[in-house]
């Protein structure tokens, strides 16, 4: 019997075991050097509840923070789809009424011929959501136009309850404390205040210095990893 025939896991197969492949497969695509051609994308979603006022707020004064009434009017929910390239800092927002397979891969066709039409191929890293994926790309666009994108893209997931891998995280974040983080009652007003934050963040690009690595994970997660046994 060959030697590696006799190798056995110390957990259950594709347990930790495959949560350490994405998460090495994520970090070895955040090693790569910045090519224009070549661009990594980081991609995630979020939602934001539509809350409108039934009465007038107060606004600030000296001394006094902008009042509102404690009653509000739920208006439904909207979709954020959120894109970063961070090695150059730039951001971009997508507003949606749903979540669909078409919503996603209308947004993927917008990143690659509005945003990206000179790359060659666009690396882009999201989470194993079950609309993120070749599939939702045949079930919007004819086949040809899928093969099409795909032949354009290059898919990376982060494992699963591994999201914080995502670095599009880091721009939701900042998002949510500057621009979400208040009542906002239509879709349209949160499309005009999103692109408003979308702009300004743009004009003064902050790439993200991710430090992160391969090697890290190995020392600091190191019970992530399975324990093979001769």
């Amino acid at each position: 019997m060959k030697p590696w025939l006799k190798q056995q896991w110390s957990i259950p197969p594709h347990a930790n075991a495959d949560f350490v492949y994405h998460m090495e497969d994520v970090l070895d695509v955040y090693t790569r050097p910045y090519d224009p051609r070549y661009p990594t994308i980081c991609m995630d979603e979020s939602s934001k509840q539509l809350v409108g006022e039934t009465r007038q707020s107060l606004p600030a004064e000296p001394g006094q923070p902008a009042r509102y009434d404690y009653e509000y009017q739920r208006n439904g929910v909207c979709n954020l789809f959120l894109f970063c390239e961070p090695l150059i800092g730039w951001r971009h927002i997508e507003v949606t009424e749903r979540r669909t397979q078409q919503d996603w891969a209308w947004a993927m066709k917008t990143l690659v011929d509005e945003y990206y039409p000179a790359a060659d191929r666009i690396t882009v890293v999201f989470d194993n959501l079950n609309t993120h994926g070749p599939a939702s790309l045949y079930a919007t666009f004819p086949p040809e136009e899928a093969q099409r994108l795909l032949h354009r893209l290059e898919f990376h997931h982060t494992p699963k309850h591994g999201s914080w891998l995502n670095m599009a995280e880091l721009e939701f974040s900042v998002l949510s404390r500057q621009c979400l983080d208040r009542r906002i009652g239509t879709q349209a007003t949160l499309v005009r205040e999103v692109m408003a934050w979308e702009a300004s963040r743009n004009a003064d690009p902050t790439p993200v210095d991710w430090r992160f690595t391969t090697r890290d994970a190995r020392i600091k997660l190191k019970r992530l990893y399975p324990e093979i046994h001769d």
